[in-house]
């Protein structure tokens, strides 16, 4: 009985050893394999950012460059009248423009998802199509159909609604057509991603216990693709409020975004550490959007569960 007590001890501590040197192995190839993640996101992520934050209180030098004494100027030139109603500007453009991707791609993300597999391939290949183009290409053609007696004032005319051309070209709505329309395919794209992973008989359920059609799309469906619905708010008002090239090539210098500064601050008044003032805010703004993404998605989420 001795024997075969000692004996199982041993067989118990030869498999605890196994177990260790295999967990060690696995974890080392683990660690093997995320190792060029982390290594890319330090070098092309974290000190980027690090550095335009260190930059972002310095001094801008009197000839070229940068002058290395700690300063609060650049965060205080923010605070002036002038960059306050850029910051406005830039975020009244981005809630219109997500506000009006929001009611467009919605319910497109949202009825492709419930089409067959056939006309779901089609309705991608629609979405997907404009990206072959150069997003600049595709911003000048706006120009053809915006300018006086252009594609529009042609057709306006010809159906009687305007006796006279428009001048639409380098207004605001232009603008916001433009952010519009290069935007709308990230909140097509999220909706349908979280609407074709629904299960659909959750709404069957809610309609079978007597809900009606608006009910049960609004305390099941809209629940359940919320986090796409956000995820799509974030893809397209972060970006709205950067993309100076739409402003430039649509507003004709008239609309200034926090973009268009960021780049004149850059190449026109090589002024840097300014600039980097500038992207240091709009990054907080930025985390501030996604910190609020996680929040309202962990919440619903947890609500599905409840």
């Amino acid at each position: 009985m001795m024997d075969e007590a000692c004996e199982n001890k041993a067989k118990c501590k030869e498999e605890k050893v196994k177990c260790c040197m295999r967990s060690r192995a696995k974890s080392r190839s683990n660690w093997m394999l995320l190792a060029p993640i982390y290594v890319f996101t330090i070098l092309f992520v974290g000190l980027p950012i690090l550095y335009m934050f260190l930059l972002s209180f310095l001094s801008r030098a009197k000839v070229w460059g940068v002058d290395f004494t700690f300063t609060l100027d650049n965060y205080k030139r923010i605070l002036e009248p002038m960059y306050i109603d850029m910051l406005r500007e830039s975020f009244q453009l981005a809630v219109l423009s997500t506000s009006i991707i929001t009611l467009l791609g919605y319910p497109y993300g949202y009825f492709m998802a419930r089409m067959n597999a056939v006309w779901k391939k089609r309705m991608m290949l629609l979405i997907m199509i404009p990206f072959w183009t150069s997003s600049l290409i595709r911003l000048y053609g706006w120009i053809i159909m915006f300018r006086s007696n252009g594609v529009l004032d042609k057709v306006l005319m010809g159906i009687g609604l305007t006796q006279k051309p428009l001048k639409l070209l380098y207004t605001y709505p232009a603008v916001v057509v433009g952010m519009v329309y290069a935007l709308l395919p990230f909140m097509i794209l999220s909706v349908y991603s979280s609407a074709e992973k629904m299960d659909w008989t959750l709404v069957e359920a809610s309609r079978d216990l007597g809900a009606s059609a608006f009910k049960a799309f609004w305390t099941v469906t809209f629940k359940l693709t919320l986090p796409g619905l956000l995820s799509g708010v974030v893809l397209t008002f972060i970006p709205s409020m950067g993309l100076f090239f739409i402003a430039d090539i649509l507003g004709g210098n008239k609309i200034v975004l926090v973009g268009s500064v960021i780049q004149e601050q850059l190449t026109k008044g090589r002024n840097l550490p300014f600039a980097a003032a500038l992207s240091a805010v709009l990054m907080v703004l930025t985390s501030l959007m996604i910190r609020l993404y996680r929040k309202v998605t962990r919440t619903t989420e947890l609500e599905g569960l409840v």
